[in-house]
Parts: structure tokens; C-alpha cells; sequence
């Protein structure tokens, strides 16, 4: 993943490179021990288990261990109710709030604003803001691109299946780049696609690609949970990420 801050005062600042730190310490070794443990709070639009998330989790609970963080969380935590989350945690003490903002920036940043003295770090598809909201992002778009030309090459009705969640710059980006690898190695390959407008329901996600499989669909891109077990369920091929 790659991050970007700018402007941060210098509590903001310290606050996001531990963070930063403990995030890549997950998997990289572990950074000097904090003298103050920071507070830390996260929300997540999905549960811990979903593999985007689980990452930043599993890395939080790593530095917490070592002592150089405390560390709560939300979960499950619906787009409509993400700012009076946010807002709560700013209002107990919350040094550093993490989480994904995807489908809710305007509601994040506004809140960011009415706390500058606490340090934002968000997955996000734009840019930094003010001196508190620090953003990362990820570059899952370049495997998305050779998945794209696996389907491609293996599809025999030259129909492929994708189910995402929200259509967001984020989400456009990997369906535009597994699009791009399929038509490299297939040009007649046609597509169909399906956004569910939720990051967590493998039910709808499932029922969309039994749609898809019934128009002829013989690989499925899964963007989201569920799409798989459909695939499954009828006996043909599935890849994605975030799954």
C-alpha cells in the first residue's frame, strides 16, 4: 500500500508515522518501542475477517503487543453511521483514528475538520487533506491486469462475470484493469458486470453471479465475497481479489 501525508502539525505527524510504522513493522520487523502508547481507534466497514481489512487489524494488534499502541475497534460499521463513529472516538481521546472511507469521504473529511488535533489515516482514493487526514491506497490494479489475462485466455464462451461492490474510483480501477488483461490475450471476450452497493453480502453478491452464470458467464471475477460460491456451486472458474 502506499500513503501520503503532508502538512500534519507535529502530534498529527507523529501520530501517522506510528501508524505507518506499525503497519509495516507486520511484516518487516519491529520499530523502536513508543515511550507514550498511542491511542488508537479503527473502523471498518466489513468485519476484521475480510481480507482488505484484516491486514491493517492484524498489523494494529501486532504494535498493541509490543506495547506501543492501545488499540479498539468498529466493525460492521454501516456507511450511514461512519461519521457519528468517527466523531465519537475524536470526542474519548483517539490519538490516531484508521479505517477505509471509501463511499464516504465528504462525511469523513468534514469530521477530520472538526478535530484537528487528531490525526486521520484513511484508505481512500483521493488525496490528503488539511493537516490531519493522511490517505494510503493500494496497487491490487496491476494483478487485477494478469487475472484479467488468465480469464481471458481461459473462458470458452468468451462471456466472464464481475460483481464489485460499490462503483467507485477505487473498484473502477480493478475491474478497468482485469477488462484490460482479458481483451490482451481475448479480444472478443464480453463482459458483464454488477456492482452490489455493499462491501459485505455474500448472499447478494452470490445471487448477482448466479445471474451472470445463466447469461452464459463460464469465469467469474469476484470482487466481493459470495461470488465464488456461486461459481462453485456451478462448477466453473472464479478469480478476483479482496476474497
Amino acid at each position: 500500500m502506499k500513503s501520503a501525508t503532508f502538512g500534519l502539525s507535529r502530534r498529527a505527524l507523529l501520530s501517522v508515522m506510528a501508524a505507518a510504522a506499525a503497519v509495516v513493522s507486520f511484516g518487516l520487523g519491529t520499530p523502536a518501542q513508543a515511550a507514550d502508547p498511542l491511542k488508537v481507534s479503527a473502523i471498518y466497514t466489513v468485519p476484521v475477517e475480510q481480507q482488505w481489512v484484516s491486514r491493517i487489524h492484524k498489523a494494529l494488534n501486532a504494535a498493541k503487543d509490543r506495547g506501543e499502541i492501545s488499540y479498539e475497534f468498529s466493525e460492521n460499521v454501516a456507511n450511514t453511521d461512519y461519521e457519528r463513529v468517527m466523531r465519537e472516538y475524536a470526542e474519548n481521546g483517539s490519538n490516531l483514528i484508521v479505517g477505509e472511507v471509501f463511499g464516504v469521504e465528504r462525511a469523513a473529511r468534514k469530521v477530520a475538520a472538526q478535530y484537528p488535533e487528531t490525526a486521520f489515516l484513511m484508505g481512500s482514493s483521493f488525496a490528503p487533506e488539511a493537516d490531519n487526514f493522511s490517505v494510503f491506497d493500494n496497487f491490487i490494479h496491476e494483478p487485477s491486469y494478469l487475472v484479467g489475462m488468465a480469464a481471458g485466455a481461459a473462458t470458452k464462451s468468451n462471456k466472464i462475470g464481475m460483481v464489485g461492490g460499490f462503483a467507485i474510483p477505487e473498484v473502477n480501477r480493478l475491474m478497468h484493469a482485469f477488462m484490460e488483461g482479458a481483451k490482451s490475450v481475448n479480444p472478443d471476450v464480453e463482459f458483464m458486470v454488477t456492482f452490489i452497493n455493499s462491501w459485505y453480502d455474500p448472499p447478494k453478491a452470490k445471487e448477482a453471479a448466479f445471474a451472470m452464470i445463466d447469461k452464459g458467464a463460464d469465469i467469474m471475477y469476484a470482487e466481493r465475497f459470495g461470488v465464488s460460491d456461486a461459481a462453485k456451486e456451478r462448477g466453473i472458474l472464479a478469480v478476483g481479489n479482496v476474497i
